[in-house]
């Protein structure tokens, strides 16, 4: 198999070799392939693109997530100030 990377790709690997979290672009590829994996709409076959998989992973990564009562709203309104 082949892989072209953009250029941007290219630069992260290149980033993550320099910075010696990797020794090889194997490690990097296997590592954002792991990753891949650990993804909840991995194993159960939603697509990335798909518009109700997409919702259902944001509804599956809410769950415990607290705002400390804030409300996502007041958040948005916080940020126009």
């Amino acid at each position: 198999m082949t892989i072209t990377l953009s250029t941007e790709h290219e630069r992260i690997v290149q980033e993550e070799l320099r910075k010696g979290h990797f020794r090889t672009v194997e490690e990097v590829i296997d590592h954002a392939l792991h990753a891949l994996q650990l993804q909840p709409w991995f194993e159960n076959g939603a697509h990335a693109r798909d518009p109700k998989g997409a919702a259902a992973r944001i509804r599956e990564r809410r769950k415990d997530v607290s705002l400390g009562g804030l409300k996502i709203k007041d958040l948005v309104n916080e940020g126009r100030r």
